[in-house]
């Protein structure tokens, strides 16, 4: 039953959480980029959205929260400002 547990906080929330925090840690990360910009945009975007998505889900597996609460929205936050920043560290 747990593998089949259901996160509520939904598509378009992990979309917009780890969107934008994956979008602003490229933009207000100091340092000139090299290459393309905007692929580089939308990929810090696109695994801000997948970190947020997994530690959802990752905590409600484990059991350190249920679904909508507090520390959900905490954590996947967090963890894509995280993942943004050390993606827009590595690619500038």
């Amino acid at each position: 039953m747990t593998a089949l547990m259901g996160v509520s906080m939904g598509f378009l929330a992990f979309l917009v959480i780890g969107g934008i925090s994956g979008a602003s840690a490229w933009i207000f990360y100091p340092g000139q980029s090299r290459g393309p910009k905007l692929v580089k945009l939308l990929l810090a975007a696109f695994l801000g959205f997948i970190t947020a998505f997994i530690t959802s889900y990752l905590g409600q597996y484990l059991g350190f929260f249920q679904s909508g609460q507090m520390l959900e929205w905490m954590s996947a936050i967090f963890t894509a400002c995280l993942v943004g920043c050390i993606f827009t560290s590595l690619a500038k």
